[in-house]
């Protein structure tokens, strides 16, 4: 519902910008008598942020400028289902003759991970040119969202002689967060611009539902063996609730969850 009503306000200002430019003249086209005769403002950027697509996670923006100092963005990221980015450069530096280490390396080749955001903001430009260019400050709201299947647990029952049960665990992360990035930008020739993210940070709250099925009918020593494996999986700050029948395990999280933003964009400005 937050988001909604932030991507309705968005587009309202928008719309109402639009409409006060349409009486008054087009801005983009139009210099006024403070404007140098050769410099044309625009107030439209399409951004799409280089660094993200080599890690397959990609990432677009539009900025609208609404004034010198002010202007609103909204930005998506997705990235497809797929490994995760550089696993086997990650594998080789885990490589081990060490069995538990081989269950990581195992996890970590078969995991496959995709996830969206959607970030809104809006922008405060403290430089003397304004107009979507310079040093800015920019709070932000971000609604990200991660899935993941085929996490893999091998887990050992000691009871049972160290019977071996395989668990294939699938969900989904959800996360709410707010933040302040600064982050610079420049005018590259008439039609195109740079945009450094230098950095964000961003803080709130997150809660994840994993559902973790197994070919096995798991007896109770099983079910006592799987519940102490995913209890056990330390993450801090966060509530943790498990349970266990004889065809499959849940693991529900919730708790606080940030992040760092960063990332250089290049775009076109109309």
């Amino acid at each position: 519902m937050k988001l909604k009503l932030l991507c309705f306000l968005s587009a309202f200002i928008l719309m109402r910008s639009a409409q006060v430019q349409a009486q008054s003249g087009s801005p983009a086209t139009t210099n006024d008598q403070n404007v140098p005769e050769k410099e044309v403002r625009k107030f439209n950027f399409l951004k799409i942020n280089l660094p993200g697509i080599a890690l397959r996670n990609y990432s677009v923006q539009y900025e609208r400028v609404l004034s010198k100092r002010f202007s609103v963005a909204i930005s998506y990221r997705k990235m497809p289902s797929a490994g995760i980015p550089f696993k086997n450069l990650i594998s080789d530096a885990v490589a081990s003759d060490d069995p538990v280490v081989n269950d990581i390396k195992e996890t970590i080749e078969g995991l496959r991970i995709n996830g969206s955001a959607i970030t809104p903001e809006i922008r405060f430009y403290l430089g003397k040119k304004g107009y979507g260019r310079g040093f800015y400050l920019a709070p932000f709201y971000r609604k990200a969202t991660f899935e993941t299947n085929n996490l893999a647990f091998n887990i050992k029952n000691q009871n049972e002689n160290d019977k071996e049960i395989s668990l294939n665990l699938s969900g989904k992360f959800t996360s709410n967060t707010g933040g302040l990035m600064m982050g610079a930008q420049w005018a590259l020739g008439t039609y195109f611009c740079l945009d450094w993210w230098i950095l964000g940070a961003h803080g709130g709250s997150g809660k994840g539902d994993f559902l973790g099925l197994t070919n096995q009918t798991l007896s109770q020593s099983d079910q006592e063996a799987v519940r102490e494996e995913l209890e056990s999986i330390d993450i801090p700050l966060a509530d943790k609730t498990v349970e266990v029948n004889a065809n499959s395990a849940s693991l529900k999280l919730s708790g606080p969850w940030g992040g760092i933003r960063g990332g250089l964009s290049i775009g076109f400005r109309f």
